[in-house]
């Protein structure tokens, strides 16, 4: 990575998102290591990075990542229904059910509402 430059940044972003439909988390992470270095405030790498850590059951790593998202983006539905399946996964099923519930508070998606125990259509 000796020629590193916003133009870098970007293809590793897009190579990133490719690696993590691939199924290859581990190397989305890496990819993303180098770009939020460059660019620490960027939360949409930050989020990729965050779903990576969470492909690659990297529980605690994903969990801090979708809190940070979430300190810059508060009302970001999506970083707290991931946020909530990372809690739900690590057995912090309190925790997971707020974040749930905000998910569905912001975007009631029906997959959102689901998990919030809002869906009454069982």
């Amino acid at each position: 990575m000796a020629d590193s430059n916003p133009e870098t940044h970007v293809i590793d972003f897009r190579a990133a998102e490719h690696l993590l439909a691939a199924r290859d988390p581990r190397g989305a992470v890496k990819l993303l290591d180098s770009v939020i270095a460059a660019h620490p405030e960027n939360t949409a790498a930050r989020l990729l990075r965050a779903r990576a850590f969470f492909a690659a059951a990297q529980l605690r790593p994903a969990q801090l990542e979708f809190e940070l998202v979430l300190e810059r983006e508060p009302d970001n539905a999506f970083a707290h229904f991931a946020l909530a399946r990372t809690l739900e996964r690590s057995g912090q099923t309190d925790r997971a059910t707020r974040h749930f519930r905000l998910a569905a508070a912001l975007d009631p998606k029906p997959e959102y509402l689901k998990a919030a125990g809002f869906d009454s259509h069982d």
